[in-house]
C-alpha cells in the first residue's frame, strides 16, 4: 500500500497585505495538486485586488504593488468563492491538504469568506474536516532539538528542496508539498504506519503543545506575545466578526 506521503497531495499557499489574520487581506493564493509523487503538479492561481492599500512592508515580501493588483487582481468575493470551492473539491476527494503554518492561512482565508461571502471554511467543506499536513509542525516535533529557524525556506534547505521563487503563492505551495514528502521519508519509520487522517490529529497535539512551550518561554522573559494553540484554523472571535 503506497504511504500518504508518496500518494495524491495537495497545497495551498496565501500572499496577503501583512500579518494579522482577523485583519489583513489576501493578494494572491494558489491550490497545486500532485496525483503521485513524482508527478507534475497542476496549479491553480488567484490575484486579488484587496480593497486596501498593500503595505510597503508586504509589497517588500512578495513583491505585489497597489497598482499591479489594482490592474491585474480581481475583486475579493468570487475570488473566495473559487478557493472555497476548490479546497471542498480535494476535501471531498480525500486529498490530503499541505499548508505551510496552516492556522494563519486558514484562518485568513476563513476570514476573507466570512467577510465577503458571509459564509465560513467549515460551510463550504460541508462540514467535512479537512486532512491538513502542516510541514512546520512536522518538523518541530520529528526534529525537535535541531537549532535554527523553521520557515519556509530554512525547512527547504534543511531538506535539500528547491524553492527558486519564494513568496510566490505556487512557488511556495509547490514547496511545501514536496517538503511534506520529504520529511514523510526522512522519519519513515515513525510515520509511515500512520494514515493522512491519524497525522492530522496528532499534529493538532503536537502544535498545541509547541505553543504552550513558546508560551510559557515568552512568559518567562517577559514577552506579551500570546500564541494560540489552536490548529489548523483558530476559532472566530464573534467580537471581530461584529
Amino acid at each position: 500500500m503506497t504511504c500518504w506521503y508518496e500518494g495524491p497531495l495537495a497545497a495551498f499557499d496565501t500572499e496577503t497585505t501583512g500579518v494579522d489574520v482577523e485583519e489583513d487581506r489576501i493578494v494572491s493564493a494558489a491550490l497545486v495538486v500532485q496525483d503521485a509523487a513524482g508527478m507534475r503538479p497542476r496549479a491553480i492561481r488567484w490575484l486579488v485586488n484587496p480593497g486596501i492599500p498593500v503595505p510597503p512592508s508586504a509589497t517588500a515580501v512578495h513583491g505585489l504593488t497597489d497598482t499591479h493588483l489594482q490592474l491585474n487582481g480581481r475583486w475579493p468575493a468570487p475570488v473566495m468563492e473559487e478557493i472555497g470551492r476548490a479546497l471542498a473539491e480535494q476535501c471531498a476527494a480525500g486529498r490530503p491538504l499541505v499548508v505551510m503554518n496552516a492556522p494563519f492561512d486558514l484562518t485568513l482565508l476563513d476570514r476573507e469568506l466570512r467577510r465577503h461571502r458571509a459564509s465560513s471554511l467549515s460551510r463550504y467543506l460541508e462540514n467535512r474536516s479537512l486532512c491538513v499536513l502542516d510541514p512546520r509542525v512536522l518538523d518541530r516535533h520529528l526534529d525537535r532539538y535541531r537549532k535554527g529557524r523553521r520557515t519556509l525556506s530554512d525547512l527547504c534547505e534543511t531538506y535539500g528542496i528547491p524553492l527558486d521563487a519564494a513568496h510566490d503563492a505556487a512557488a511556495d505551495a509547490t514547496a511545501s508539498l514536496e517538503l511534506v514528502r520529504a520529511v514523510g521519508r526522512r522519519f519513515a519509520v515513525r510515520l509511515e504506519r500512520l494514515s493522512a487522517a491519524e497525522l492530522h490529529s496528532l499534529q493538532a497535539m503536537w502544535h498545541a503543545a509547541q505553543a504552550r512551550g513558546l508560551q510559557a518561554w515568552f512568559t518567562k522573559n517577559g514577552t506579551p506575545e500570546a500564541v494560540d494553540p489552536a490548529w489548523p484554523l483558530r476559532p472566530d472571535i464573534p467580537a471581530q466578526a461584529a
